[in-house]
């Protein structure tokens, strides 16, 4: 019975050379020389962390980011950027990444599956929503209606299985 995964992943590799070449072009930047600057990458937990001298320096790196996000095929959808707050001398922002489908964008996606009527059988597995039907046909219709929805999280289609 063919079947496929709808999952929702960032690549951290590529999270991590965004971040890198980031912090090159800050090294470079004339607007950002002399200061404390700096793009800090946490691995596991899939959060950037943004830290300058002043407030109006967090939102010059937002806007570099971004293009780093853009430049590496990272949707900027995943990204959730934070308030920016003051700590001591510094500016501080937390970018936090999706990553894994949350039972509640789970249950949005199955419930949008089941209200199309496409004759498949939609479950919840963990972070991944395991879809199964029996045309090869209804799945594609299924990937279509899911990329059309608007859920505020990119989303990848695995483990396509004739």
């Amino acid at each position: 019975m063919p079947s496929f995964d709808i999952v929702s992943e960032i690549k951290k590799d590529e999270l991590q050379n965004a971040v890198e070449n980031a912090n090159r072009e800050l090294q470079t930047r004339y607007d950002f020389r002399n200061t404390d600057a700096s793009f800090t990458l946490n691995k596991q937990d899939c959060i950037v962390k943004l830290e300058a001298d002043e407030e109006f320096q967090i939102q010059q790196m937002d806007e570099i980011f971004t293009s780093k996000l853009v430049k590496r095929n990272i949707e900027i959808t995943a990204a959730e950027f934070g308030e920016i707050t003051r700590s001591g001398k510094k500016s501080i922002q937390e970018v936090k990444f999706k990553n894994g489908i949350d039972k509640e964008l789970g249950k949005k996606i199955v419930k949008l599956i089941k209200d199309a009527k496409i004759k498949v059988d939609a479950k919840m597995n963990d972070d991944t929503v395991r879809v199964t039907g029996k045309k090869k046909d209804d799945l594609q219709a299924v990937i279509a209606l899911c990329r059309n929805a608007q859920l505020g999280q990119p989303l990848q289609y695995q483990n396509f299985k004739d």
